[in-house]
Parts: C-alpha cells; sequence; structure tokens
C-alpha cells in the first residue's frame, strides 16, 4: 500500500508540467478584445501560490520568474506577434507567436520558433482578464502535485 501511494505521488510530480498541446476550443474570434491587446506590452510580474517553494517553467522555456520584464508585441489586425526574455541571468529567448482570442475569453497562442504556424502543433489557452487601456492579465492553471494552481502574468502597456 505504501509503495502505491509513493508511486502515486511520484507520478504527480513527474508529470506536475502543462501540456503544450491546445485543447480544442472555441475558434470564433472576439475582435473587441484582440483590438484592445493591440501593442507593446511588458509583464511587470507573475505570481501563483507557493512561489516561494515551487519553480513554474513558463510556456515551457524558462523560469516564470524570467518573464518579469519580457516585452510582447501584438498585432490585431493578423494575430501575429512577437515575445522577448530580457531579464539579466536567464536566457535570451525570442519567438515570433501567432494568437487570437476566442468568444470565451480565452488567448490561444503559438510559439512559431522559425517555422510557419501551420507547421506548430502544439500551443497554450490562457485567460485574459481586466483588459484596459494600460493594463491586462494572461492566466494559465499548472498541475503541481495533482491540485490545479494559477499562475497570473500581468501586463502593462509598453510605449
Amino acid at each position: 500500500m505504501k509503495k502505491s501511494i509513493i508511486l502515486l505521488f511520484l507520478s504527480f510530480v513527474i508529470f506536475g508540467c502543462k501540456s503544450k498541446s491546445v485543447p480544442v476550443t472555441g475558434t470564433k474570434l472576439d475582435m473587441k478584445k484582440e483590438v484592445a491587446l493591440k501593442g507593446n506590452w511588458v509583464i511587470t510580474s507573475v505570481t501563483y501560490p507557493s512561489s516561494e517553494y515551487i519553480k513554474v517553467t513558463s510556456f515551457n522555456i524558462e523560469d516564470s520568474q524570467c518573464f518579469v520584464g519580457s516585452e510582447w508585441n501584438f498585432i490585431s489586425n493578423n494575430n501575429k506577434g512577437e515575445m522577448k526574455l530580457t531579464k539579466n541571468g536567464c536566457s535570451g529567448y525570442s519567438s515570433p507567436i501567432t494568437w487570437y482570442i476566442n468568444k470565451e475569453g480565452k488567448l490561444v497562442m503559438k510559439f512559431l520558433e522559425g517555422a510557419k504556424a501551420k507547421n506548430v502543433n502544439q500551443g497554450y489557452v490562457l485567460t485574459v482578464n481586466n483588459i484596459t487601456e494600460t493594463s491586462f492579465e494572461l492566466v494559465d492553471y499548472v498541475n503541481v502535485g495533482g491540485n490545479s494552481t494559477k499562475v497570473v502574468y500581468q501586463f502593462v502597456r509598453n510605449n
């Protein structure tokens, strides 16, 4: 019995990362929200419960705290853009992105990494919250020890 419990716990730890595959989502666009995101943005904070004890690798790229200060560009008329990690001590990652916001308020995004969007079959689905002229939040959920943990990326407009 103890072995079963230990194996179950280890499986949660080993498989605790979020899958890169995009689940089936609605494809009807929320153009109003897309236009609101048009422009240049910077992530000012990444927050989640127990951040002092656990590390979250955002988008299977880098530690979530490396995304603080990252620069994002969203182009609403063609649903393309770019993101760049700029924090000292973190990788110098940069990638074009493709994205859209569906009617359910979900941002569906792919990192293209030099490939054409049609050839990239993995991506992310995040909830868009609190859109204003100068800020918005993206909310992701990751599995930590069998529990869903909310990760909040706070964006501010970068003029």
